[in-house]
């Protein structure tokens, strides 16, 4: 989905530091806009609401609740999202965006029914104790974020940067807003704000993307079609959003490391705050990732393919291949230096930032480890990225489902070595999975034009 290539690229020709700047900040906010956004919306209200919530556990409600939504809206619409992805991408290549709009359509309306109906059994069984309005609200919010996560697919293949930056400002703006505004009703009010403010994000993502693909009719279910559906992207998506969350779900229901908060929900104050915390650091590494892959990568690999498909000399083939290597390899290092700039920044600025939030400084150790495994994580995802373009699904799909295996022995592990070593699990299944794609990668590579040709 070429559209924020083109608008990267056009930013960057402009060879000003003023474009570069503006590249890097659309870049940003399309690759992990959604996620950090939420987690300082999460912050912040909960900071101003201190004095105004008591007692100060209906606080710790609220977030941990909004978590919840977030980690299960989002691991569930997995089984989707990268499969919806192909399906508009193979549109857009096939000059047939006008059945892009009408499957949105359909795709919403089964995920608004299907997390709708799971989203009743939950809170009419596992949530007997609360209030109706809790219960409302948590079913309200978790079919909206699972309708959000539908529509931040369509983000990357909008040219209109300028307009996606306002809607998330204001929607972004409006949970944080209403849920302030709300707080004197407590836990519901602040619940009742962040579903507001995202209802609002939804609602401006919608109409961006009735804007940018018009269709003939309103709905359709092309997408489920076998010739168009693909298995393996389904259970990829899956496994890399479930392998993002299982630590965390792991640290969560481990009693030694966690607390009864509402309901069935825990959480893990001791490993919860580092984690979110580590989170924010993600921007410029994703930044870096999305233009150095929009950009310079994907210039080779479409000059390689065009000229397999067009008749092109095998000199030239072999050229743009080793072009591309080159690409991969400065981009991944420069994610790297990036990171790691970025990492030993906030080593240094550690013991401010947890003082001035009002956090024990007992969390720092921790938060180190995090910042390593989030580095690792944008290294992950660039090299999942590059296997996507090179359509090897299967290798994709090994490395998601051995980094739900992994990440679950190795932090197992940790939790019954002890505090010493919690969080580590998450940065070693990172760091094997990462190696194990790198040998992918080189071998991927070296048959690059035996594959192109002798297997087709």
């Amino acid at each position: 989905m070429a559209g924020i290539g083109f608008e990267l690229r056009k930013l960057l020709r402009k060879d000003s530091l003023l474009g570069m700047m503006q590249a890097y900040a659309y870049a940003g906010i399309i690759s992990s806009g959604p996620w950090v956004l939420s987690i300082v919306g999460i912050l912040v209200i909960g900071l101003m609401s201190i004095s105004m919530v008591v007692p100060e556990f209906l606080i710790t409600q609220f977030q941990v609740s909004v978590t919840y939504l977030v980690a299960f809206s989002l691991t569930l619409t997995g089984f989707v999202q990268l499969a919806f992805t192909r399906f508009t991408a193979d549109r857009l290549f096939e000059k047939r965006a006008d059945m892009i709009l009408a499957n949105f359509n359909g795709l919403l309306l089964w995920v608004t029914l299907l997390t709708g109906l799971f989203g009743i059994v939950v809170i009419l069984f596992l949530f007997p104790n609360q209030s109706i309005m809790y219960r409302l609200l948590m079913l309200a919010g978790f079919v909206i974020l699972s309708d959000i996560w539908i529509a931040t697919i369509f983000l990357s293949g909008m040219k209109q940067y300028k307009a996606i930056l306002n809607c998330f400002a204001i929607g972004y703006g409006s949970t944080v807003a209403f849920a302030l505004w709300l707080r004197p009703y407590q836990l519901e009010g602040l619940l009742g704000g962040f579903v507001l403010g995202q209802f609002i994000l939804l609602i401006g993502m919608v109409i961006l993307i009735f804007r940018n693909y018009p269709s003939r009719y309103f709905i359709a279910f092309d997408f489920a079609k076998k010739k168009m559906f693909f298995w393996s992207l389904v259970w990829v998506g899956f496994f890399y959003n479930f392998g993002l969350w299982l630590d965390k779900f792991m640290f969560w229901f481990y009693e030694p490391t966690s607390q009864p908060i509402i309901g069935p929900l825990r959480a893990s104050l001791i490993y919860d705050i580092p984690v979110f915390l580590a989170y924010l650091s993600i921007i410029p590494g994703m930044a870096v990732f999305l233009v150095k892959m929009e950009t310079d990568f994907v210039e080779f690999y479409d000059n390689f393919y065009n000229a397999v498909r067009e008749g092109g000399s095998l000199e030239y083939m072999e050229k743009m291949r080793n072009e591309m290597v080159f690409t991969i390899r400065q981009g991944i290092y420069q994610i790297i230096k990036i990171q790691t700039i970025t990492t030993l920044a906030v080593f240094v600025a550690g013991e401010i930032i947890l003082n001035f939030l009002g956090i024990s400084l007992l969390y720092l150790p921790l938060l180190f480890v995090n910042l390593i495994s989030v580095g690792l994580q944008v290294v992950f995802l660039g090299v999942l990225n590059v296997f996507f373009y090179l359509d090897n699904r299967r290798i994709v799909l090994l490395l998601t489902a051995l980094f739900v295996v992994f990440n679950g022995i190795f932090t197992a592990i940790t939790l019954y070595l002890g505090p010493k070593f919690y969080g580590y699990g998450l940065a070693a299944a990172l760091l094997l999975c990462i190696m194990l794609g790198f040998k992918f990668l080189d071998k991927v590579f070296d048959e690059l034009e035996y594959k192109t040709f002798m297997l087709q």
